[in-house]
């Protein structure tokens, strides 16, 4: 009887030890991805102080906080050159944020000479089919309209047919991506076209899995913004076209725009899919700066909270570059008072 009962404690006690390794290890799996997403610090009580210098670095990063779903966010004051980024060089899907590509693309051609403006395509509308029933979803050809007004319609209402439209002009989804790494641009990627993409959305929560297809980092679409508002990647005239088309957007309006003030000019595009909200743009500010900017939202309990949040993070962006815009000045007053 004795030496049942010891063999069954042995039991026990092994079954308890095999648990606590396991659980062990998914610890050590788990501390080691946020390390490797945040940085060792990130899991202290005092990550935001340790992880970020000054406070509007902290200010972001606890507005950015992604334990309700990945948040990523990057912007770059484009007079100074600094940076602020969470989780800048993780893959968030696009969803439509990847228009403004499929427009450059296009639009590089015309500056070659290839098509114009008014050059007509027609729109690609889906056709229904089943999920995952085709690599590419079907679409039948719409009414034929002038590129200018496919741009119009693809950046400020966020039509897919008017961008799957443009998106077979340019030759598919491997032409924009090797537009965009001719220009320097690492960690994008388009891989199918607007009508499949949406036909399949919901096959992984992007909240909790990276699915590196129709992805980039925040910091690659800032590189973007900063490229075409700079003038880099362009001709004055289709920079303009582009530009001038993201002032107009009317898709997300409680996102960038929400919490900026009147005085501000905000270019952006929107993106929305299964549990992701983004919105990617340029904040021109009333003393002659612009900020682009890139944020990524998942999770968050619904599309309203992740809409506030970018709203939030929109706004604290806008504030601190503002702050250090005006020490800078503060400084370079000083030393022009004290003859340096």
């Amino acid at each position: 009887m004795r030496n049942w009962m010891t063999a069954k404690l042995f039991a026990v006690f092994a079954l308890a030890l095999s648990n606590v390794a396991a659980a062990h290890a998914q610890t050590s799996e788990f501390n080691a991805a946020f390390d490797r997403a945040l940085g060792t610090e990130a899991r202290s009580p005092q990550s935001f102080e340790a992880v970020y210098d000054g406070s509007f670095e902290r200010r972001v990063a606890m507005l950015a906080d992604g334990n309700r779903g990945r948040i990523g966010v990057a912007a770059i004051d484009l007079s100074s050159g600094q940076e602020i980024a969470v989780l800048g060089n993780q893959r968030f899907p696009m969803a439509s944020t990847s228009k403004i590509a499929v427009a450059a693309t296009f639009l590089e051609l015309v500056d070659q000479g290839k098509y114009s403006l008014t050059s007509e395509f027609p729109l690609l509308i889906p056709v229904s089919s089943a999920k995952f029933s085709s690599s590419a979803a079907p679409v039948r050809k719409g009414e034929y309209m002038q590129a200018i007004d496919l741009i119009e319609l693809m950046i400020t209402r966020s039509s897919n047919p008017a961008t799957d439209a443009l998106l077979a002009a340019v030759g598919g989804p491997a032409k924009v991506n090797a537009w965009v790494k001719r220009q320097g641009i690492k960690e994008f990627s388009i891989d199918r076209d607007i009508a499949t993409l949406v036909r399949d959305d919901g096959e992984y929560d992007p909240a909790s899995y990276i699915d590196k297809r129709d992805t980039a980092t925040p910091r690659a679409m800032v590189e973007l913004l900063q490229g075409l508002y700079q003038g880099k990647f362009l001709s004055k005239a289709s920079r303009t076209v582009l530009l001038d088309s993201m002032s107009r957007t009317r898709t997300g309006k409680r996102r960038i725009p929400a919490l900026m003030p009147t005085e501000a000019l905000v270019r952006h595009k929107t993106g929305s899919l299964n549990n992701t909200s983004s919105d990617i743009g340029i904040i021109e500010t009333p003393d002659g700066r612009a900020i682009a900017l890139a944020i990524y939202v998942t999770g968050q309990g619904s599309r309203g909270a992740r809409e506030e949040r970018i709203a939030a993070i929109a706004r604290a962006l806008y504030d601190g570059f503002e702050s250090k815009a005006r020490n800078r000045q503060n400084w370079t007053s000083a030393d022009q008072q004290n003859g340096g």
